[in-house]
């Protein structure tokens, strides 16, 4: 009788520490579950090999390196630029695509230029007749530079001219060519655009008023026409660069 009840009591026992066990484990399982259900709220998701904590979790979805923080939030950090700043520096080239070959030509024009006119206005202080050029008939060099169209407003054609291919050098050099801003680019084309309606005045004025050519006049017309050419070609062929942004 005694040995029953103490078997009986033993297995009771038994019973008894069966159904601890069994809770415990059924709160641990609970508690796997909760952990998991916060971190698919929180929009992590863990990676093959990589063990993960209630308390710290890392995520590494994208190029940007992400931190956890234990409040369960990712700070994320190394993100790309803003699209603004990437199209603005798409929009400034630090060069010009323009070929040194052309950069060159343009120069060497505009120097040419800047020689004749340089003469031009020396001959036109000094009265002294322009060398090779003759003095009758349709080319009159000193009929056409001592005529009333020879001033533009009170000032020489000799010292406008002088004026604008002395800016020209500046612009048509490599340096200029190379200084890759679009307000520069501007300029270059309205000076020529304003240099082409003063050849088209003096060519009317000569032909039509005065009734003579200078020599040295239309080769500094000649000029003027090439680097407008050549400045428009190039706006068409390689563009303009692009606008700057601070």
């Amino acid at each position: 009788m005694t040995a029953s009840k103490s078997s009986r009591a033993r297995q009771a026992r038994a019973r008894q520490a069966q159904a601890q066990r069994s809770q415990a484990s059924t709160r641990s399982d609970g508690a796997t579950r909760n952990a998991g259900a916060a971190a698919s709220r929180n929009g992590s998701a863990d990676k093959p090999g990589t063990a993960v904590k209630a308390s710290t979790l890392v995520q590494a979805a994208s190029p940007a390196r992400a931190v956890a923080t234990r409040g369960g939030g990712v700070e994320r950090r190394g993100s790309r630029p803003p699209l603004r700043e990437a199209s603005a520096d798409l929009e400034a080239p630090a060069t010009t695509t323009v070929p040194l070959w052309f950069q060159l030509v343009t120069w060497v024009l505009s120097l040419a230029g800047l020689g004749v006119s340089i003469y031009l206005t020396i001959a036109h202080f000094t009265d002294k007749p322009l060398a090779g050029c003759s003095e009758s008939g349709l080319v009159n060099c000193t009929k056409v530079t001592t005529s009333p169209q020879s001033y533009v407003f009170g000032i020489p054609v000799a010292v406008l001219g002088l004026a604008f291919f002395m800016a020209m050098v500046g612009l048509m050099s490599p340096w200029g060519w190379q200084w890759a801003r679009r307000e520069l680019a501007l300029i270059r084309i309205a000076s020529l655009v304003v240099g082409m309606g003063f050849v088209l005045y003096l060519l009317y004025a000569e032909l039509f008023t005065i009734g003579s050519i200078c020599l040295y006049c239309t080769s500094v017309h000649a000029i003027t026409f090439l680097l407008f050419v050549l400045t428009i070609f190039a706006a068409a062929a390689w563009g303009l660069p692009g606008r700057q942004r601070s």
